[in-house]
């Protein structure tokens, strides 16, 4: 029994499951984190970056493709199918920016090891992650001003938060690198990266608990158009890929790329500039990128039978 509780708490999936249920269920409790959020997300974009390899940078001319498919997918792409959608669907401004947002928020950092786990390109999942990253610091201000119509947010304000959760973490998962500080980093990094995400995730939705009781058509809304983005976009690329006899592991590691976004990123991003309700899409997405991941490797299991 101990063992198979500890497995639970150790498991990426279950934790994930958890803090939704949790803030459902004990959302009351979400306020008292709020404050923790910030501190939650640094630690965890620092641990989780020091899976980002900058060493495949070093030669320009043969990273640029990489580096530029990855901006290329992750902001223009997911882009042009979110944001429209969003803005039909969405029955306010706030749940609205909330999806800017996601549009806004670089790619999620699980792309590397599931590139791995799932036999993609882990090389070029490495170099489109890094390079939509740092496309971020810019990227995200830009497009959050373009489409909240600069109302609320000041440019300055926006760039300054891209310093401290995308350049700040990155510098400091370097020195994590280091060798005497990652033996240490190493065997605590993904359960530190797990549970600073659920406690993000957790504020998220129990801030907004009384939206899944009292509307569940907003609920529907905003999970159809994350399905849209999510399931939709990546199936399609993957399908446009084999049409363009694109190689299975590249075609892989590209539809991760175009669908898969940093929750915890767009969760706290979203509470800090536009409230709680616009962190509601980010929060169901957190589930959705979940899903998905769990049908990319149904999907992988099933074609290596065949």
């Amino acid at each position: 029994m101990v063992n198979l509780l500890k497995r639970i708490l150790l498991n990426r999936n279950s934790i994930l499951v958890f803090a939704v249920i949790a803030g459902i269920v004990i959302g009351e409790k979400a306020v008292f984190l709020k404050n923790y959020s910030f501190v939650a997300l640094a630690l965890t974009m620092s641990f989780s970056m020091t899976g980002i390899s900058l060493k495949h940078l070093k030669n320009p001319v043969h990273v640029t493709k990489q580096l530029l498919l990855g901006i290329f997918f992750n902001y223009i792409v997911f882009s042009a199918v979110l944001i429209p959608l969003a803005w039909f669907l969405m029955p306010n401004k706030n749940l609205f920016y909330g999806f800017v947002v996601i549009a806004a928020a670089p790619p999620g950092v699980a792309i590397i090891p599931f590139s791995y786990i799932l036999k993609g390109k882990v090389e070029y999942a490495i170099i489109g992650v890094t390079g939509a990253f740092l496309a971020s610091i810019l990227i995200a201000p830009l497009l959050v001003n373009l489409f909240t119509d600069g109302q609320q947010v000041k440019p300055f304000e926006m760039l300054t938060m891209m310093i401290q959760l995308v350049l700040l973490p990155m510098i400091i998962s370097r020195l994590l690198l280091l060798k005497p500080i990652f033996r240490y980093i190493e065997p605590i990094r993904g359960k530190v990266v797990d549970w600073g995400f659920a406690i993000i995730i957790f504020v998220a939705v129990g801030m907004n608990r009384q939206v899944f009781f009292s509307n569940p058509s907003l609920l529907v809304k905003v999970s159809l158009v994350l399905v849209i983005a999510i399931f939709g976009l990546g199936i399609g690329i993957t399908y446009l890929g084999k049409l363009l006899k694109i190689d299975s592991s590249t075609n892989l590691t590209q539809s991760m790329l175009v669908s898969i976004k940093s929750s915890g990123f767009s969760v706290f991003t979203a509470l800090t500039l536009f409230g709680k309700e616009a962190a509601i899409p980010s929060a169901i997405m957190a589930v959705m990128v979940l899903l998905y991941l769990i049908y990319l490797s149904l999907h992988t299991i099933k074609t290596t039978k065949e």
